[in-house]
């Protein structure tokens, strides 16, 4: 990163990751499992993030059952850049504090907010965009958004409509939509100029924090006494007393659907297309899907096990460390093993393992979530 740019990572790592149960559980969520080679997801984000930040810089928002874990796996980040939310209170309550405390540090610091558990094909490009969005967060009050071409009418995802470009390739944002129906994907697919919001963000500590002031006044009033005790002895107490009393919601809903609505003029709100082989990784078929380019046999499947028979069987992955997996006549399934339980499902099925974890919970068997 430019020397003129003060760039602070803040990776968003408390989630579960539900729909890739039953290897991510709440203690042992996805960001922390290795689903694409050898290092664990938040290894690879922070891996992609070192060589534009200093290490000091780099902060991470996650929980207490994962701290220990992912302070492990990240042994140069500094343990008082780890954070542990004593309740779960979604993007926006996570993303202002962080605004919040380094406001008080370094206002026109640039804080670049990344998931954890994202795929990026070509480091090389996304470090290339990401200052070039960094610079444009430091220019003013700005917001940058990475977005994503999209390939399909996804409903998973948020959607960015593109305005106005400008010279170098970015253009305004002229509206935020979350997660659409069916419908309007289509309709957004076929216009062609919306993209994913890849859930990449890039703006200054004091544009951040004054965002939370508009929208969220009451939560970024919590947030404010969360910051003020931030390096003290009292900041355990009043970050247990004040969190959980923050409003549970995302940075799209909370932000940036209501910032756009201000008008591509008015709003400063600015995409840049991502080019970089992106994958959220959102489902065990999404994860099939990426290991096809690399790990599939001659029949499309991906077999993650000891030793293999595989007869008239195609498009199955299968996740089963040190059996032997047969499969005869079967396609299109998802299999996955762990020590205390098993998966069956079929790739159109997927997405739905989150909501099989919350049959769990409402069962009583949370020893197995």
């Amino acid at each position: 990163m430019k020397s003129d740019v003060d760039f602070r990572p803040v990776i968003l790592a408390g989630g579960s990751g539900t729909r890739f149960w039953p290897r991510s559980r709440k203690a042992n969520a996805k960001q922390i499992l290795a689903l694409d080679g050898e290092r664990s997801m938040i290894q690879q984000t922070v891996d992609r993030l070192s060589p534009i930040a200093k290490d000091e810089n780099i902060w991470i928002v996650t929980n207490d059952l994962l701290a220990e874990k992912i302070a492990g796996q990240l042994a140069h980040v500094a343990p008082e850049r780890i954070l542990s939310e004593p309740a779960a209170r979604n993007t926006a309550p996570a993303a202002g504090l962080m605004a919040l405390v380094l406001e008080r540090e370094t206002p026109d610091a640039v804080i670049g907010m990344f998931p954890s558990d994202h795929v990026i094909g070509d480091v090389q490009a996304f470090q290339h965009v990401i200052r070039q969005g960094a610079k444009l967060a430091a220019a003013g009050q700005n917001i940058v958004v990475l977005g994503i071409h999209p390939t399909r009418p996804e409903t998973g995802y948020g959607y960015i409509e593109g305005g106005n470009a400008l010279s170098s390739g970015v253009f305004r944002v002229r509206r935020f939509t979350e997660k659409p129906d069916r419908q309007h994907a289509e309709e957004f697919l076929a216009k062609g100029n919306y993209s994913w919001n890849s859930g990449i963000f890039l703006w200054t500590a004091s544009t951040l924090a004054n965002a939370v002031r508009e929208y969220l006044p009451e939560t970024a009033t919590h947030l404010a006494k969360i910051a003020e005790a931030y390096g003290t002895s009292e900041f355990e107490r009043v970050f247990a007393q004040r969190y959980p009393k923050c409003e549970n919601i995302s940075l799209d809903y909370a932000i940036l659907e209501p910032r756009s609505a201000m008008g591509e003029q008015k709003s400063n709100l600015y995409c840049i297309p991502a080019e970089f082989g992106w994958n959220d990784l959102g489902s065990w078929a999404a994860l099939y899907q990426h290991r096809l380019q690399s790990g599939a046999d001659e029949f499309a499947n991906v077999l993650e096990s000891g030793s293999t028979l595989v007869r008239d069987s195609q498009r199955n992955y299968v996740y089963a460390p040190g059996k032997c997996v047969a499969l005869v006549g079967v396609d299109d399934l998802v299999i996955v093993e762990t020590a205390d339980a098993l998966l069956v499902t079929t790739h159109a099925r997927s997405q739905d393992i989150g909501k099989l974890v919350k049959d769990l919970q409402q069962r009583g068997d949370d020893h197995l979530t």
